[in-house]
């Protein structure tokens, strides 16, 4: 399953994170350049280019609506 989310500020950044580290599915975050990042780790995330949104992939289409929810403006 992919979601397009796009992040804002740290804050964003930090609640993806939050909220990625708190499944048991994989969770990886693709910018438009093709880089991915574990979206449990926020020293990876900070590495994505956010100027557009990027695209968020879990197996669990349950866990990824979870973790997207609150970022989903």
């Amino acid at each position: 399953m992919i979601q397009s989310i796009k992040i804002k500020n740290i804050k964003d950044l930090q609640a993806l994170s939050d909220r990625a580290s708190t499944s048991m599915a994989d969770i990886g975050v693709h910018d438009d350049f093709g880089a991915i990042a574990d979206a449990k780790s926020i020293m990876g995330l900070l590495h994505l280019d956010y100027s557009k949104p990027v695209r968020v992939v879990c197996e669990s289409e349950n866990e990824l609506h979870r973790v997207c929810r609150p970022l989903i403006h």
